[in-house]
């Protein structure tokens, strides 16, 4: 599985259907500071991710 990290840089994983929530903890990024995209399509936590599966992980940034 490939993983886009927040801060540009590529992992892979060998990891089999996991749900995503434990790929972010494995990856120690805080669920609630990102959104995640599988494949191109937004996900929540509660999806899995595995095999050939690439995983973008995206940094929420907010404020004023």
């Amino acid at each position: 599985m490939q993983i886009y990290m927040p801060d540009g840089k590529r992992a892979e994983l060998a990891a089999k259907d996991c749900l995503i929530e434990d790929i972010l903890k494995e990856l120690k990024i805080n669920s609630e500071e990102v959104i995640v995209a599988k494949n191109g399509r937004i996900v929540a936590e509660e999806e899995t991710a595995g095999g050939s599966d690439e995983l973008k992980i995206v940094r929420i940034v907010h404020g004023g």
